[in-house]
């Protein structure tokens, strides 16, 4: 089993600190206007899911805070977390899927543009996921969920014994056993929990896919423009189901499945509905992995052509980031689901400061500039945003001066610090908070608890105006700092 690289002890530095001189020519800070596109800035604050949503999926004072907090340093984007495009409950995870949401979301866009000045674009990431279970107790499953088939009898040599026969037979084996006898399929159910496939098209709704995603999407688009959202910000990355069809893990035989052309077919339609739902000036683009680092998975080579695709379909930016599948997930525990950020690429996703020689910070930025590179010989000006350890003013004008990207994202650094770019404006640059990557925060959002950082949650918590976890243990933002 892989286990995460634990050889250097890497630590964030300040870099090269800029001098007025040099703020006053950076790119970082410098306006971007590429079609649609126009930005104050080069700075991004990615989608991260905080779980400060109700049960319902609704907007909260919580989440109006959290989104109000990093607006107050005026990045020239931020992107609402991932929020779910399905009438379904799913927990305290934003959601777009009716009008009901609506009067929420318009309050989270009245709040960022308040607390930025209105400086601050509102990009709204909508996501589609598929069915994933918690792993179940063995005697559960193989007592209730499994299906005794055929199959079971002839693995056992039982061909005339009854349903519950082959329950007791099978529960009295060992693991090695249990696994000859159970399909592929049933074995991960057990292993790791239930989780549906896009390849699972025996499922009526799974091979409808293709022909309600592209609604369901271009739906959450007309209600985020009506919110008074600038753009939308397509989730086509990590562990989910639009990631899953541009995967070189689809083996759909449905046209969308198998050769890249056929793989990046439902993607494009996603778009194609979603751009002509909108008015001109919304902005659409997507977030797709520049490597799946699986076994089996899509590559750099592959991310090439879909970006090109992307960009010839007219998208008005490209966010790159690089793995997180449920592929290769540690098992957890009894009674929890599978976590897509275990496993090897959950950490090139996300890696630690426990790492190797190449270190967490800019594992992505070699195959960010690569996409880049591919989209512009193809003849295309779209804007490609690069994320993956960015942490202070140096290494994000040099992404910018590279060539490697065209906006910077970062979300730890944006989380351990949310006034990070305004000190660094400020020409006070030593006064940053710099995120450790010890990922605290990526324990907490594995535990589905609200996301918080540990450089600053636990600061002035005497204040009465602080608002807190439900235990009362952490404060929900980060303290005020007062521009000089």
């Amino acid at each position: 089993m892989w286990k995460p690289p634990q050889k250097i002890s890497w630590k964030p530095g300040p870099g090269v600190l800029p001098d007025n001189q040099e703020l006053a020519r950076s790119k970082l800070f410098s306006p971007l206007s590429i079609g649609r596109l126009k930005l104050s800035a080069r700075s991004w604050v990615p989608a991260m899911v905080p779980w400060r949503a109700d049960e319902q999926g609704n907007v909260t004072t919580a989440v109006l805070d959290w989104y109000g907090r990093f607006a107050r340093s005026q990045p020239a984007v931020i992107v609402v977390e991932a929020t779910g495009i399905r009438d379904i409950v799913s927990g305290p995870l934003l959601r777009i899927s009716n009008d009901d949401f609506l009067a929420g979301l318009e309050k989270l866009v009245q709040r960022v543009k308040l607390e930025s000045k209105g400086q601050t674009k509102l990009f709204i990431q909508v996501i589609d996921f598929l069915a994933i279970k918690r792993r179940p107790p063995r005697e559960k499953y193989l007592s209730r969920f499994l299906q005794i088939t055929s199959m079971h009898r002839e693995n056992l040599n039982l061909p005339d014994a009854s349903q519950d026969e082959i329950r007791t037979v099978l529960a009295a084996l060992d693991d090695d056993a249990l696994q000859q006898v159970l399909s592929h399929r049933e074995w991960q159910a057990l292993a790791m929990g239930y989780r549906e496939l896009i390849t699972d098209t025996d499922l009526s709704h799974i091979r409808r896919l293709p022909q309600e995603l592209p609604e369901l999407f271009s739906r959450a688009a007309v209600r985020a423009e009506k919110a008074g959202f600038d753009g939308l910000e397509l989730h086509f990355a990590h562990a989910y189901t639009m990631a899953s069809f541009l995967s070189a893990t689809n083996t759909r035989s449905d046209g969308y499945g198998g050769s890249r052309q056929n793989r990046v077919r439902l993607p494009l339609e996603v778009f194609e509905a979603t751009r002509s739902a909108v008015g001109n000036r919304f902005v659409i683009g997507a977030r797709f992995l520049a490597d799946e680092t699986i076994e089996g998975g899509s590559t750099l080579a592959d991310t090439c052509y879909f970006a090109r695709q992307f960009a010839a379909a007219g998208m008005d930016f490209l966010s790159l980031s690089r793995g997180g599948k449920f592929d290769d997930a540690k098992q957890p525990k009894v009674g929890n689901p599978a976590y897509p950020y275990t496993g090897r690429s959950g950490y090139e996703c996300m890696p630690h400061q426990l790492s190797d020689e190449k270190g967490p910070f800019g594992r992505n930025f070699a195959a960010t500039k690569a996409v880049r590179n591919a989209v512009r010989q193809a003849g295309f000006k779209t804007p490609v945003v690069a994320a993956g350890g960015v942490h202070n003013f140096e290494m994000a004008e040099n992404l910018l001066r590279s060539g490697t990207a065209d906006i910077v994202a970062a979300a730890r650094q944006s989380l351990a610090d949310p006034d990070w770019l305004v000190k660094v404006r400020c020409g006070r640059s030593v006064e940053v908070r710099r995120c450790e990557y010890t990922n605290y925060c990526e324990g907490l959002d594995q535990a589905h608890k609200p996301v918080t950082c540990k450089l600053w949650d636990r600061i002035e918590m005497d204040d009465p105006g602080v608002l807190k976890t439900p235990d009362g243990k952490r404060r929900l933002t980060a303290p005020d700092w007062k521009v000089p």
